[in-house]
């Protein structure tokens, strides 16, 4: 029993959110076959991607997060920064942005592609992310 124990923590920790947002509710979003807890805290937002998926970079997981950040949210996602695993993002809700993190790599995403004749409730569109630059 005794060696079973660090597995069990290890795959507890799979879905634990960052210090930052664990007091914050959590609302579990799919967007095109990637599921994500989203939790919400002032004007950022994280993702993590709870489903098994083979996703070996950022690009369409990051706009596929920030598609479920805006719709738990209601606002704009702005940009985003992280991994595969675990994104965050900085809103937009209309009253400016909150600063950046230090440190932190962001992507801007933009839309690329639609589905005119998708019948879902999801978003028609695909977003493209790129990173930027750090600014300090």
């Amino acid at each position: 029993m005794m060696r079973f124990i660090p597995l069990m923590l290890l795959l507890a920790a799979c879905n634990t959110p960052s210090q930052a947002f664990r007091d914050a509710p959590v609302r579990t979003v799919t967007v095109d076959g990637s599921t994500f807890d989203v939790r919400i805290k002032d004007l950022y937002a994280e993702a993590l991607r709870i489903n098994a998926q083979y996703a070996p970079r950022m690009g369409p997981i990051g706009g596929r997060a920030a598609i479920a950040m805006e719709q738990v949210s209601g606002c704009r996602v702005h940009d985003i920064s992280g991994d595969q695993a675990v994104i965050q993002a900085r809103l937009d809700c209309g009253s400016g942005l909150p600063p950046k993190k230090r440190g932190a790599k962001y992507f801007e995403c933009r839309k690329v592609e639609g589905f005119p004749d998708r019948a879902s409730s999801e978003p028609d569109y695909i977003l493209n992310c790129d990173p930027v630059p750090l600014q300090f």
